[in-house]
Parts: structure tokens; C-alpha cells; sequence
């Protein structure tokens, strides 16, 4: 029976709650926005299925072959445009709903809140498209991917590591019709903090919300934007280093506990296909990089080399060296380190405004400053 005496222990992916016979956990969200399983003793009959399903406990079976990096980009300009990266999540979508399958990501709902939905169509799967910084709520989204499985339908699943690895988990079993994509993941910011953030985007402009995009590229890839545009026609737009939210979400203020442990970095989820922004293009591939967005593609195992194959068609794609992948990107196989100001940052959160608080804990002292002006110099003299 899962018991969560650490709230690093639970990385709110779902599968003990798809996964209970008898449909006694439910989740119930704390005091930070995140959520996790809470189990009625009275329905459970200690059946450990939730414990075995748990990625934060177990692995699934390796069904490896050696790892393959992959820069890529869509020869779709527009679809590219419009992704986070180089746009390869399209083309496997656009295959899998080719042959009749069902695509689950996570989408914006009405009130702007990130869930995971099934996709049947192109058009629906442009809902997927893009990166959300705030966790997904899976809700019954593995039930439902196990029902289209066992039907004989072709599944696509993206989601983060652990998601990705609690879908496995939950599943128990090979599925030949099945694709799993994972999000290399940074760590997921408090569903609470988004919302009050939006909130205060939606009083300052005085109008809801119409479209919201973390990763736009009207700058560029490297310095994309954050923009929120209103019911007035009204537009904010802020880069990632400018934007308030995001400057808190990159100073690692307030991820998920379970975040700074991760248990599903390094490949332990077995998902067929890794994608990832390609960051340090321009220093190995600098020809092929245009600054619309590289992605880093790593084809995890056969099936994951098989679909690779077959979008490649739509794609202009150079193999690359993994381990440079990870140099730029190392949030590949660990997790970011613990910010040691967290707990203050939420306790300060709730009696004052979103914007004093994160501008407060994510202040760089001068020390600091110097620091990185050193370690900034040292790397240029040693790249000449």
C-alpha cells in the first residue's frame, strides 16, 4: 500500500490511481499546488498493485538497444514555427494518427490548467504541440491508453520521464502497438503558482485569457518568449530571462519535491523515443543551426528506431555524439539541484504579492555575480 511519509517520495504521476482494482486513491493537492495519492483504508485490500506500479519505487524491464542522438529539424517551416524545438513531435503524431492510432499529451483545458487528453485527429494533436511549464494532471489517461492498446489500436504517449515510466509500470506488459515519447524534463513548477500567476497577468490586463505560449519564437529559438494573449486583443510578452515566472521556474523555486530526486532520469523509464531541445548546436553543428529550433532526438530501443525511420522523410536530420547531448543538457540523466530558498519562497507566497516574492528569492547576490563572470571567462579561454 503506497504511504507518502516524504513528499520527495511521489512524483503525482497517476499510476496508483489508474491502476487500484477497488478505485481507493484519490489525489488531494497540499498546500504547494501538488498532488498526491491519499488511499481510503477502508476500500483497500492491500493488494500492493500501487506499490508495483510506482516509478518512483521501481523500474520496468529494459528493453534497450544503444542509445542514438539525432539533431533534427521539420521541413515544415510553419510546423516548426509553431513547436517548441525542431518540431518532431508533429511528424510522429501526424504517423501515428495516419494509421488510425490515438495520441496522449498534455493540453491547455478552458481555464488554462494542463491535463493530459487523447487526440484523434491531426487538429486535435496541435493541442499537444508545445511545452507547458506546469505539471500535467494525468487523471485517467493510462486506463484509457491500456483500453486503446488492448483494441488493437496504435498508441502514442509523451509525457515527462516519470510519466512516461508510470505508464510502463502500470501496463506491466509489452505492447507492440504502443510508442512512448518522452519529454526531457527540467522539473515541473507548482500547478498553485501558475495559477496565481495568471491571475495576476489577468487583473493587470484586465481581460481572460485567449491563447497562452511558453516557448514563442518571434525573437528566436535561443531566447524564446513567454506570451499571454487576452479576450481585449491585448499581448504580453516577455523573454524567458524577463518573463517573472519564468525566472522562477529556471532558479528552481518551486518544483515539485520529488523534482531535485528524480528517479526516471537516465533512460530508467525504457522509453522508445527521448526528445529534447538540442541546446550547444551551434558549437557542434553550427551549419544546421538557424536559431527556429534544433531538436535533440534519442532513439531509445528498436521500436523507437523503427518510427524514427519513418518520419524521417519529413525531417532534415544529423546524427550526433550523445555524450555532447548531455553535456548541454544534463537534465538527460540527473536532476537539478535542491533551491535552498524553496521553503522560505512558499511560506512568503501566500501573505504577499507573486511577483515581490519570486523577485526576492531568485535575486543574485554580488558574490554570485562574480562567480559566474569567472567561470563565464575561463570557459571562453578555454574554447580558443
Amino acid at each position: 500500500m503506497i504511504d507518502i511519509v516524504k513528499k520527495s517520495d511521489c512524483s503525482g504521476c497517476y499510476s496508483c490511481v489508474n491502476i487500484c482494482p477497488k478505485e481507493c486513491i484519490n489525489i488531494e493537492v497540499d498546500d504547494e499546488g501538488f498532488g498526491y495519492p491519499v488511499i481510503n483504508n477502508e476500500e483497500c485490500k492491500k493488494c500492493n498493485l500501487c506499490e508495483k506500479a510506482c516509478p518512483v519505487i521501481n523500474d520496468p524491464k529494459a528493453e534497450k538497444i544503444e542509445t542514438i542522438a539525432y539533431a533534427c529539424r521539420n521541413k515544415n517551416e510553419d510546423i516548426r514555427k509553431r513547436s517548441s524545438s525542431g518540431g518532431v513531435f508533429t511528424l510522429l503524431c501526424e504517423e501515428v494518427i495516419k494509421k488510425g492510432g490515438i495520441v496522449f499529451g498534455a493540453a491547455f483545458d478552458e481555464n488554462y490548467e494542463v491535463k493530459h487528453i487523447g487526440a484523434e485527429t491531426i487538429g486535435e494533436c496541435e493541442k499537444l504541440r508545445g511545452s507547458k511549464y506546469v505539471q500535467s494532471k494525468i487523471g485517467n489517461t493510462y486506463k484509457q491508453a491500456k483500453d486503446f492498446l488492448n483494441n488493437g489500436r496504435l498508441v502514442l504517449f509523451s509525457g515527462t520521464q516519470c510519466q512516461i515510466k508510470g505508464l510502463k509500470l502500470f501496463l506491466n506488459k509489452s505492447y507492440d502497438n504502443l510508442i512512448t515519447s518522452e519529454i526531457i524534463c527540467h522539473g515541473v513548477p507548482s500547478p498553485k503558482i501558475f495559477k496565481l500567476y495568471k491571475e495576476n497577468l489577468k487583473n493587470k490586463y484586465n481581460s481572460n485569457i485567449k491563447d497562452i505560449r511558453f516557448r514563442d519564437k518571434a525573437l528566436g529559438w535561443n531566447k524564446f518568449s513567454y506570451v499571454t494573449e487576452f479576450e481585449n486583443n491585448k499581448i504580453y510578452s516577455k523573454t524567458l530571462h524577463e518573463d517573472i515566472y519564468m525566472k522562477g521556474f529556471l532558479h528552481d523555486l518551486y518544483l515539485r519535491p520529488s523534482c531535485y530526486e528524480c528517479k526516471a532520469k537516465n533512460f530508467t523509464s525504457n522509453s522508445d523515443i527521448s526528445l529534447a531541445d538540442y541546446w550547444g548546436i551551434e558549437k557542434k553543428h553550427s551549419e544546421f543551426d538557424d536559431d527556429k529550433g534544433i531538436s535533440l532526438v534519442l532513439v531509445n530501443t528498436e521500436k523507437g528506431k523503427e518510427i524514427f525511420e519513418k518520419i524521417s522523410c519529413g525531417m532534415e536530420v544529423i546524427k550526433s555524439d550523445i555524450g555532447y547531448a548531455i553535456s548541454n543538457n544534463p537534465c538527460i540523466v540527473r536532476p537539478v539541484k535542491y533551491n535552498k530558498k524553496r521553503e522560505k519562497f512558499f511560506k512568503e507566497v501566500e501573505g504577499k504579492n507573486l511577483e515581490h516574492s519570486i523577485m526576492k528569492y531568485t535575486k543574485t547576490t554580488l558574490g554570485k555575480r562574480v562567480k559566474d563572470k569567472i567561470q563565464s571567462s575561463l570557459g571562453k579561454l578555454r574554447e580558443r
